[in-house]
Protein backbone atom coordinates (compact mmCIF):
# COMPACT_ATOMS: atom_id res chain seq x y z
CA UNK A 1 0.00 0.00 0.00
CA UNK A 2 1.61 2.99 -1.05
CA UNK A 3 2.03 6.38 0.88
CA UNK A 4 1.67 9.53 -0.72
CA UNK A 5 2.79 13.16 0.59
CA UNK A 6 0.74 15.91 -0.13
CA UNK A 7 1.51 19.93 -0.44
CA UNK A 8 -1.16 21.42 0.64
CA UNK A 9 -2.48 25.23 0.94
CA UNK A 10 -5.97 25.94 2.25
CA UNK A 11 -7.59 28.86 3.99
CA UNK A 12 -8.51 27.93 7.44
CA UNK A 13 -11.31 30.35 8.02
CA UNK A 14 -14.20 27.78 7.11
CA UNK A 15 -12.82 25.32 9.10
CA UNK A 16 -12.60 24.58 13.08
CA UNK A 17 -9.05 23.65 12.51
CA UNK A 18 -6.68 20.65 10.85
CA UNK A 19 -7.85 17.66 12.80
CA UNK A 20 -11.49 16.16 12.83
CA UNK A 21 -13.77 17.33 15.44
CA UNK A 22 -17.37 16.20 16.92
CA UNK A 23 -18.78 19.29 15.66
CA UNK A 24 -17.45 21.36 12.75
CA UNK A 25 -15.91 20.75 9.71
CA UNK A 26 -11.99 20.30 9.59
CA UNK A 27 -9.77 20.13 6.80
CA UNK A 28 -8.46 16.30 8.21
CA UNK A 29 -12.30 15.35 7.38
CA UNK A 30 -12.81 17.02 4.10
CA UNK A 31 -9.16 15.36 2.83
CA UNK A 32 -9.88 12.08 4.47
CA UNK A 33 -13.64 11.75 2.59
CA UNK A 34 -12.31 12.67 -0.43
CA UNK A 35 -9.21 10.09 -0.48
CA UNK A 36 -11.62 7.67 0.85
CA UNK A 37 -12.85 7.96 -3.56
CA UNK A 38 -9.17 6.33 -4.62
CA UNK A 39 -9.23 3.51 -1.55
CA UNK A 40 -12.25 1.67 -2.39
CA UNK A 41 -14.66 3.97 -0.38
CA UNK A 42 -12.80 3.29 2.65
CA UNK A 43 -11.58 6.65 4.47
CA UNK A 44 -8.58 6.25 4.72
CA UNK A 45 -6.37 8.60 7.91
CA UNK A 46 -4.90 11.49 6.81
CA UNK A 47 -1.82 13.12 9.15
CA UNK A 48 -0.67 16.51 9.00
CA UNK A 49 3.01 17.90 10.07
CA UNK A 50 0.94 20.74 11.78
CA UNK A 51 -1.91 20.70 13.46
CA UNK A 52 -3.50 24.00 12.65
CA UNK A 53 -5.82 25.87 14.84
CA UNK A 54 -9.24 27.25 13.54
CA UNK A 55 -8.89 29.88 11.69
CA UNK A 56 -5.70 29.35 10.13
CA UNK A 57 -3.98 29.11 7.30
CA UNK A 58 -1.52 27.26 5.05
CA UNK A 59 0.90 27.45 2.01
CA UNK A 60 3.07 24.67 2.80
CA UNK A 61 1.55 22.12 4.59
CA UNK A 62 2.37 18.15 4.21
CA UNK A 63 0.34 15.92 5.00
CA UNK A 64 0.42 11.94 4.72
CA UNK A 65 -2.36 9.12 3.25
CA UNK A 66 -1.49 5.44 2.47
CA UNK A 67 -3.96 4.56 -0.23
CA UNK A 68 -4.96 0.45 -1.16
CA UNK A 69 -4.19 1.95 -4.80
CA UNK A 70 -1.11 1.95 -6.50
CA UNK A 71 -1.78 5.57 -8.59
CA UNK A 72 0.78 7.92 -10.05
CA UNK A 73 1.11 10.68 -7.69
CA UNK A 74 0.09 13.33 -10.05
CA UNK A 75 -3.51 11.56 -10.34
CA UNK A 76 -3.89 11.45 -6.47
CA UNK A 77 -3.07 15.22 -6.84
CA UNK A 78 -5.62 15.77 -9.29
CA UNK A 79 -8.56 13.11 -8.21
CA UNK A 80 -7.97 14.83 -4.57
CA UNK A 81 -8.33 18.48 -5.81
CA UNK A 82 -11.81 17.53 -7.78
CA UNK A 83 -13.16 15.85 -4.61
CA UNK A 84 -12.54 18.59 -2.42
CA UNK A 85 -14.11 21.20 -4.30
CA UNK A 86 -15.94 23.40 -3.15
CA UNK A 87 -13.93 23.66 -0.18
CA UNK A 88 -10.69 26.21 -0.15
CA UNK A 89 -8.22 23.47 -0.11
CA UNK A 90 -5.97 22.84 -2.51
CA UNK A 91 -3.23 20.20 -3.33
CA UNK A 92 -0.07 21.22 -4.61
CA UNK A 93 1.84 18.41 -4.99
CA UNK A 94 1.95 14.93 -4.22
CA UNK A 95 4.88 11.98 -4.31
CA UNK A 96 4.92 8.50 -3.09
CA UNK A 97 7.14 7.92 0.19
CA UNK A 98 9.06 5.25 1.67
CA UNK A 99 7.20 3.04 4.22
CA UNK A 100 9.16 4.95 7.42
CA UNK A 101 8.54 8.20 6.36
CA UNK A 102 6.27 10.53 8.50
CA UNK A 103 4.75 14.08 7.53
CA UNK A 104 4.43 14.67 11.21
CA UNK A 105 7.91 12.87 13.03
CA UNK A 106 10.15 13.27 9.67
CA UNK A 107 10.05 16.57 9.70
CA UNK A 108 13.23 18.40 11.29
CA UNK A 109 11.61 22.46 10.80
CA UNK A 110 8.61 24.37 9.98
CA UNK A 111 7.86 27.88 9.24
CA UNK A 112 5.06 30.39 10.12
CA UNK A 113 4.62 34.02 9.06
CA UNK A 114 1.67 35.98 10.92
CA UNK A 115 0.61 39.58 9.39
CA UNK A 116 -0.41 42.42 11.25
CA UNK A 117 -2.21 44.91 9.01
CA UNK A 118 -0.89 48.31 11.60
CA UNK A 119 -3.22 51.52 9.75
CA UNK A 120 -6.41 53.12 10.60
CA UNK A 121 -8.66 51.94 7.75
CA UNK A 122 -9.87 48.32 8.00
CA UNK A 123 -8.94 45.65 6.07
CA UNK A 124 -11.12 45.16 2.90
CA UNK A 125 -9.16 42.72 0.41
CA UNK A 126 -6.75 41.02 2.80
CA UNK A 127 -10.14 40.68 5.72
CA UNK A 128 -9.74 37.43 7.21
CA UNK A 129 -6.11 37.11 6.71
CA UNK A 130 -4.89 39.70 8.75
CA UNK A 131 -4.89 41.14 12.60
CA UNK A 132 -5.89 44.94 12.07
CA UNK A 133 -3.93 47.16 14.79
CA UNK A 134 -4.62 50.49 14.51
CA UNK A 135 -2.17 51.75 17.18
CA UNK A 136 1.20 52.44 15.45
CA UNK A 137 3.51 50.09 16.19
CA UNK A 138 7.46 49.83 16.54
CA UNK A 139 8.62 47.01 14.77
CA UNK A 140 12.12 47.76 15.31
CA UNK A 141 11.50 47.71 19.27
CA UNK A 142 9.67 44.17 18.24
CA UNK A 143 12.26 42.61 16.03
CA UNK A 144 14.89 43.82 19.30
CA UNK A 145 12.16 41.97 21.87
CA UNK A 146 12.59 39.13 19.90
CA UNK A 147 15.81 38.34 19.68
CA UNK A 148 16.05 37.67 23.09
CA UNK A 149 13.57 34.74 22.45
CA UNK A 150 15.85 32.32 20.30
CA UNK A 151 17.58 29.48 21.21
CA UNK A 152 16.37 26.55 23.64
CA UNK A 153 14.02 27.36 26.25
CA UNK A 154 11.41 26.27 28.25
CA UNK A 155 8.42 28.24 26.60
CA UNK A 156 5.79 27.56 29.41
CA UNK A 157 4.83 30.98 29.06
CA UNK A 158 4.02 31.00 25.66
CA UNK A 159 2.00 27.72 25.15
CA UNK A 160 -1.91 27.64 25.48
CA UNK A 161 -3.08 25.97 28.76
CA UNK A 162 -4.60 22.46 26.45
CA UNK A 163 -1.71 22.18 25.39
CA UNK A 164 -0.56 18.36 25.55
CA UNK A 165 3.17 18.63 24.61
CA UNK A 166 4.83 16.46 27.44
CA UNK A 167 7.76 19.06 27.40
CA UNK A 168 7.91 22.88 27.09
CA UNK A 169 11.39 22.64 25.60
CA UNK A 170 11.78 24.14 21.96
CA UNK A 171 14.57 26.00 20.11
CA UNK A 172 13.00 28.37 18.13
CA UNK A 173 15.72 29.32 15.00
CA UNK A 174 13.79 32.77 13.82
CA UNK A 175 11.80 35.66 14.80
CA UNK A 176 11.96 38.35 12.74
CA UNK A 177 9.77 41.38 12.58
CA UNK A 178 9.99 44.10 9.52
CA UNK A 179 7.72 46.30 8.52
CA UNK A 180 6.51 46.44 5.17
CA UNK A 181 4.96 49.92 4.46
CA UNK A 182 1.62 49.21 6.64
CA UNK A 183 1.87 45.60 7.58
CA UNK A 184 4.06 44.09 10.31
CA UNK A 185 5.05 40.31 9.28
CA UNK A 186 6.61 38.61 12.26
CA UNK A 187 8.46 35.09 10.78
CA UNK A 188 8.66 32.16 13.20
CA UNK A 189 10.93 28.88 12.74
CA UNK A 190 11.70 25.94 14.57
CA UNK A 191 12.00 22.49 14.33
CA UNK A 192 8.47 22.18 16.19
CA UNK A 193 6.38 24.77 17.95
CA UNK A 194 3.76 24.42 20.57
CA UNK A 195 0.21 25.13 20.83
CA UNK A 196 -0.74 28.61 20.54
CA UNK A 197 3.31 29.12 20.98
CA UNK A 198 3.45 31.44 17.91
CA UNK A 199 0.08 33.17 18.54
CA UNK A 200 1.18 34.33 22.24
CA UNK A 201 4.87 35.66 21.27
CA UNK A 202 2.83 37.90 18.45
CA UNK A 203 0.59 39.35 21.13
CA UNK A 204 3.33 39.81 23.56
CA UNK A 205 5.63 41.20 21.10
CA UNK A 206 2.59 43.59 20.23
CA UNK A 207 2.46 45.40 23.47
CA UNK A 208 6.17 46.17 22.97
CA UNK A 209 5.10 47.30 19.75
CA UNK A 210 2.73 50.16 21.08
CA UNK A 211 4.77 51.16 23.87
CA UNK A 212 3.14 49.00 26.70
CA UNK A 213 6.07 47.06 27.90
CA UNK A 214 9.76 47.35 27.09
CA UNK A 215 11.95 45.44 24.65
CA UNK A 216 13.58 43.06 27.28
CA UNK A 217 10.01 42.05 28.91
CA UNK A 218 9.30 39.17 26.59
CA UNK A 219 12.56 37.55 27.95
CA UNK A 220 11.45 38.17 31.23
CA UNK A 221 8.20 36.44 30.41
CA UNK A 222 9.94 33.52 28.94
CA UNK A 223 11.87 33.37 32.30
CA UNK A 224 9.24 33.27 34.63
CA UNK A 225 7.48 30.51 32.66
CA UNK A 226 4.12 32.04 33.84
CA UNK A 227 1.40 32.07 30.74
CA UNK A 228 -0.53 34.58 32.69
CA UNK A 229 2.49 37.09 32.48
CA UNK A 230 2.77 37.32 29.05
CA UNK A 231 0.77 39.06 26.24
CA UNK A 232 -2.64 38.24 24.87
CA UNK A 233 -3.31 35.35 22.40
CA UNK A 234 -3.23 36.86 18.81
CA UNK A 235 -6.15 36.14 16.52
CA UNK A 236 -6.06 32.99 14.13
CA UNK A 237 -6.47 35.08 10.69
CA UNK A 238 -3.02 36.67 10.52
CA UNK A 239 -1.47 33.22 10.77
CA UNK A 240 -0.10 30.84 7.87
CA UNK A 241 2.36 27.85 7.72
CA UNK A 242 4.12 28.57 5.00
CA UNK A 243 6.73 25.51 5.03
CA UNK A 244 7.36 22.22 6.70
CA UNK A 245 11.23 21.18 5.79
CA UNK A 246 12.63 17.36 5.34
CA UNK A 247 15.90 15.90 5.47
CA UNK A 248 15.59 15.23 1.95
CA UNK A 249 13.55 16.91 -0.32
CA UNK A 250 10.54 15.81 -1.77
CA UNK A 251 10.50 15.74 -5.78
CA UNK A 252 6.80 17.36 -6.18
CA UNK A 253 4.55 16.33 -8.85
Amino acid sequence: MPSYALLLEYDGAPFVGWQRQVDGLSVQQVLEQAAAHLNDGEVPIVTAAGRTDAGVHAEGQVAQVTLAADLPPERVREALNFHTRPHPISVIGAAVMPEDWSARFSAIGRAYRFRILNRRARPALDLGRVWHVQRRLDAAAMHDAAQGLLGQHDFSAYRAASCQAKSALRTLDRLDVARLGDEVVITAAARSFLHHQVRNLVGTLHDVGIGKRPSSWPRSVLDARDRARAGQTAPPEGLVLTGVRYPEPINWT
